[in-house]
């Protein structure tokens, strides 16, 4: 019975779904990766089919609660069918109605609305034939109620159970099995990570996409970021504020007064001084790549000094922020060219609202794209943000090399470059590759494979703690980032694409931490040492050597890569070109900055000139602090409140700018 009432389940949504291709074949739909859509959508199905079933299943297996054996479990088990009855009738009845509407699955955003009750309901009721809705909901929850007690009495008057065979073992056997088995389809697959939103993303196209999942899947996904919006009069006052240090058209704003995505997009044509050899572009997001510990600002344990040589001899900014901690959120400041102001609990790549962003990367216009991972873009739902909106993406993921897996990360580093330096040295075309490391990471894993040709060393603990370093572990992993960064350039060396080749290299996010005397105070004191990474271009034989102190952000990479390229480009979102001295240096150098968002803690500022403004936004205290030595004198109350505008102004636009910066 309990498994009667899952499969029904199940048949039901997977109708549901080929009605929903029925009712709206206009989306731009192709047959290329409908199978797909619908076998995915299977496996959404399944899964709330099974949360349903092994409820039943885990109830019904109480002996006081058998629906064929007391009264109470009867009236359980068919009170727990006719909810799901109607949550199944309401749920695909308000999608169907907001698919119609905007072309997107049912999702929690949409209690936002409750808000304004009233004009809501009013709009409701103007757009859509109410009394019919209503009597669908209930006709449909009235049919598949009697659906289940039909089926309650067809097995009620079966026979029962054979005496002698349910013996004890025979039956804790059979509920083990089932109990997997009903877990399995609800985790989705076999593997590290269950089946998530973002693996309906990876299928080539919206429509796709949301012809996989289903209002289960939209609704439950989206329900933590119902709350992530942005505030339509802050956008519009900090307009002004931001367009004299990113161009943005202050006059593009809606005949409401709404402003509008277009007032943020900016066409950039070929800058002079661009190369012109039609680079390739390989970038290194470097895993916890923390300035304070490495070599380039003199940390007496050396960790790093064959990248210290790597940026002795290209452009170096040694005075690179990420907008905030974490590898998710510098993965998408890098590649959206926005700061992740998400709340502390989650990050936007986790938004299914979110997963639709412009992205630079794809005006390199015959490019061939590349992402390499040594583990699974599963993780913080990455799949998504890649596949979706990098066109003609080609993703290699653990399960793609033949390097074996060595932890909890994916294959090794070392490996991983190894094995991208092996795709792209059989490229014909030029090629914009991305490769993300992980080894710099708990559990500090140095394979076996390295540690005769690597040397691990051990330092006293009072030394480690002095320089940066909680133990030897942590320390020798980042040792390892250099080694495996000079086998990769060594490897990539003999490969003819090398000689035409910007290699870019920037941390994910530093390490907060004791930065000692090598720094300002206020890189310990206000935690700048858990954004602090290096940002080096390197391409020998194409650029000068040069250190720059120039201070700049995450979002600044690709945008500068494409004006260094030749490449003309549309950005639509908070990175600049660093290089691009008519906008950005010259007379304007007093128009560097890097915003900063401390989730955890709830700060926003930036770094500008000599100092950090942060403001904490649950109690509005606001800090300056020098970030040069020794300290200058105070800065001027405007400085302070410019510096103010400034970081209110990145984060209000920010948040507009994650939900309103489509491809």
């Amino acid at each position: 019975m309990v498994f009667s009432t899952g499969i029904i389940f199940l048949l039901i949504m997977s109708g549901l779904r080929v009605a929903l291709f029925l009712a709206f074949p206009t989306q731009g739909h192709r047959f290329t990766g409908l199978l797909s859509s619908f076998g995915l959508g299977v496996r959404f199905d399944l899964r709330y089919a099974g949360i349903l079933t092994l409820l039943l299943y885990l109830l019904g297996s109480m002996p006081f609660l058998d629906p064929f054996r007391t009264k109470a479990g009867k009236r359980v088990f068919l009170t727990l069918s006719g909810i799901a009855a109607f949550l199944l009738v309401f749920f695909y009845t308000v999608d169907f109605a907001h698919y119609s509407y905007l072309s997107q699955r049912l999702n929690a955003s949409d209690l936002n609305y409750l808000s304004n009750a009233g004009i809501s309901a009013a709009m409701v009721w103007q757009t859509y034939p109410v009394m019919r809705i209503l009597l669908l909901l209930v006709v449909g929850t009235w049919a598949l109620g009697k659906l289940f007690r039909w089926i309650y009495r067809r097995i009620a008057r079966g026979p029962g159970p054979v005496p002698g065979r349910a013996t004890r073992g025979w039956r804790i056997g059979w509920f083990v099995a089932c109990f997997l088995l009903l877990g399995l389809g609800i985790f989705g697959r076999i593997g590290q990570y269950p089946l998530r939103w973002s693996d309906a993303f990876a299928l080539g196209g919206d429509y796709q996409a949301n012809l996989s999942l289903n209002p289960f899947q939209s609704f439950f996904s989206s329900l933590k970021f119902r709350h992530s919006t942005y505030d339509e009069a802050k956008v519009r006052a900090a307009l002004p504020v931001l367009a004299p240090y990113f161009g943005f058209d202050t006059s593009d704003v809606g005949r409401d007064g709404r402003v509008l995505p277009a007032a943020f997009r900016r066409q950039m044509g070929v800058r002079p001084g661009a190369l012109k050899t039609r680079p390739n572009v390989v970038v290194v997001i470097c895993e916890s790549f923390s300035a304070y510990k490495s070599s380039m600002w003199g940390n007496p344990l050396n960790t790093t000094p064959f990248f210290d040589s790597l940026c002795k001899s290209g452009l170096f900014f040694d005075h690179c922020f990420t907008p905030s901690y974490g590898t998710a959120r510098g993965v998408w400041a890098v590649i959206t060219g926005i700061p992740d102001v998400s709340a502390a609990s989650t990050t936007s790549s986790r938004n299914p609202a979110a997963v639709d962003q412009h992205t630079i990367i794809n005006d390199f216009s015959g490019y061939d794209k590349y992402y390499f991972l040594g583990g699974s873009t599963s993780w913080a739902n990455i799949r998504g943000l890649l596949t979706n909106n990098i066109d003609g993406l080609h993703l290699y993921e653990q399960q793609d090399y033949s390097a074996p897996k060595v932890d909890v990360w994916g294959i090794s580093d070392k490996n991983l470059f190894l094995e991208a330096n092996k795709v792209l040295k059989k490229e014909q075309k030029p090629f914009i590759a991305v490769i993300q490391t992980a080894d710099n990471h708990r559990p500090y894993t140095i394979p076996e494979e390295d540690r005769g040709a690597f040397r691990p060393v051990k330092e006293p603990l009072d030394t480690l703690r002095r320089y940066g370093f909680s133990s030897n572990n942590e320390m020798n992993a980042f040792r390892y980032t250099d080694f495996v960064y000079r086998t990769f350039i060594t490897a990539a060396s003999r490969e003819d694409y090398f000689r035409n080749t910007v290699f870019l290299f920037v941390g994910d996010h530093g390490i907060p931490g004791d930065a000692g005397p090598l720094f300002p105070k206020a890189w310990t004191n206000q935690r700048l040492t858990a954004e602090h990474v290096p940002l080096l271009i390197w391409a020998p034989g194409l650029l000068p050597a040069r250190r720059y102190e120039k201070i700049c952000s995450q979002v600044d990479v690709l945008p500068t890569l494409a004006g260094l390229c030749g490449v003309p480009y549309r950005n639509t979102a908070l990175g600049r070109d660093l290089l691009d001295t008519a906008r950005y240096g010259g007379k304007d150098g007093g128009k560097e900055l890097a915003f900063i968002y401390d989730p955890d803690q709830a700060w926003i500022g930036v770094v500008q000139g000599n100092y950090y403004y942060r403001r904490q936004l649950q109690t509005g205290r606001e800090e300056m602090v020098p970030v040069v030595s020794p300290d200058p004198a105070p800065p001027q109350a405007a400085t302070e409140q410019e510096m103010g505008r400034l970081s209110a102004g990145i984060y209000d636009v920010a948040h507009y700018l994650l939900l309103q910066n489509k491809k």
